[in-house]
């Protein structure tokens, strides 16, 4: 049964029309609590959600109606206000809650924003949850009786408890110090935490993109726009860079010549980390965009590979389904299990400079090993519905095209976005002139179909 709200990472689009609209969120709301709701409740007399939200303006608003729509359904609301998205997901755990909520649309641009759910395990809601909110959403929302209403409480140390448990991924018996580090927050949620967690194992940060505004976020800085980032690590000679995106479970990483790390990257490190103290359970879950270099590379140390579609929710349900702990995006979207139940930018960061520190060694030299396959990637913006146009026959000859000119030393991906109205074209192979050229000629005839 297809999803009429909730696409790969909950209910998101512009704000102010539907379904991101207060009208709506305060339903969406309702329509949650009477799902989530229990009878053997999580805390006190009622069940009890926690609202999370990043640093765009339209969270007041969203915020407000969301809580609305949960109390009216009789559910306890405990506001955390601007924390991350996996900061939600651990304490919701962590406060043995019946669910969290995120308000926040991610690398998005400020003007979108969404909705996304965690379960009381702090993992996201599986498929048949959503759709039974979907199904609650079509009765009319009535609200409980006066003596059935919810109650609202801030969580004032929602920051702190975040932050001891970040540093607690991190080895006791080793700390950053000597080590200087920019920290790029995107003016998003980890703005106020981010560079709390380095300083206070011992590292020399210096912090950009931490001055959110409401409308600056992932303007320029974060994961998505590394080249702040890159700047500041050569000016203010940093030995490295980290750069989080606008709800912090996204991270790349630069290196003291200002050269770029991506996911697949960091995931080589953590993997061969791990492989190497006998801690790899398994194998190592990826994408279909994850570079090809990274999965021969697997093949070498022997290390089981599988992909999985891309969002980093079905890279979760492939870990699940193997028993696997370990996974990611080339996006920077990585999952260390034995870690947390999500993918956590700072946590990664930290997994990162774990490997990094106990072997004395850069990002280069953690990587030389990992020669990345040119691949190039080009989002073209499309009107109706993207998968139906990747249907069309002028698309797949020139596809089919693609695939017989690499011989095999190459990959042809196209895909519709599922958080924004794309087709996204990836081509990667050893060469990276054909590789360009043929995405730049496939992304033409994808325009010209989408007229």
């Amino acid at each position: 049964m297809s999803r009429k709200y909730f696409g790969t990472d909950g209910v998101r689009g512009r704000v102010g029309v539907y379904p991101i609209t207060p009208q709506f969120v305060m339903q969406l709301g309702y329509a949650a609590g009477k799902v989530l709701a229990r009878s053997d409740h999580a805390l006190g007399e009622r069940s009890a959600i926690l609202i999370g939200k990043d640093t765009r303006i339209s969270g007041y608003m969203l915020e407000s109606a969301l809580e609305a729509g949960l109390i009216a359904a009789g559910i306890d609301v405990y506001l955390a206000g601007p924390i991350p998205t996996p900061a939600v997901a651990y304490l919701t755990r962590a406060l043995r809650l019946q669910a969290g909520v995120v308000i926040s649309a991610s690398h998005n641009p400020f003007e979108d924003n969404g909705i996304k759910f965690f379960s009381g395990d702090g993992m996201k809601l599986p498929d048949d949850v959503e759709l039974a909110i979907e199904a609650e959403l079509e009765n009319p929302m009535q609200t409980n009786p006066s003596d059935s209403l919810g109650k609202a409480k801030r969580i004032d140390d929602a920051v702190g408890r975040y932050i001891e448990f970040c540093k607690s991924t991190f080895p006791a018996d080793m700390n950053l110090r000597g080590l200087k580090i920019v920290v790029d927050s995107a003016h998003g949620a980890t703005y106020h935490i981010g560079r709390n967690v380095f300083h206070e194992l011992g590292a020399d940060v210096i912090a950009i993109g931490a001055q959110p505004d409401g409308k600056n976020i992932n303007d320029g800085y974060g994961a998505t726009a590394p080249a702040n980032l890159r700047k500041a690590v050569v000016e203010y000679k940093a030995h490295i860079g980290l750069a989080l995106d606008g709800d912090g479970d996204r991270l790349i990483m630069v290196d003291a010549e200002g050269k770029l790390y991506d996911g697949d990257q960091l995931l080589y490190i953590i993997a061969k980390q791990r492989q190497a103290l006998g801690k790899m359970q398994g194998g190592v879950v990826g994408t279909l965009m994850t570079n090809l270099a990274f999965e021969h590379a697997m093949q070498k140390l022997g290390i089981p590979f599988a992909r999985a579609k891309v969002g980093d929710r079905y890279v979760m349900e492939l870990l699940q389904q193997k028993g696997w702990q370990l996974g990611g995006e080339n996006s920077g979207h990585i999952i260390c299990l034995d870690k947390h139940s999500t993918g956590d930018g700072i946590v990664s960061a930290l997994q990162v400079l774990h490997a990094l520190r106990m072997k004395q060694q850069t990002l280069a030299e953690a990587t030389h090993d990992l020669v990345m396959y040119p691949q190039i990637l080009i989002n073209v913006r499309v009107t109706g519905k993207a998968s139906e146009l990747l249907e069309r026959t002028e698309v797949k000859t020139i596809a089919t095209e693609a695939e017989r000119s690499l011989n095999g030393k190459g990959r042809v991906l196209l895909r519709p976005s599922g958080t924004e109205p794309l087709v996204r074209v990836m081509v990667e192979g050893e060469d990276g002139i054909l590789v360009k050229q043929w995405a730049e000629r496939i992304a033409t005839v994808v325009k010209n179909v989408a007229g």
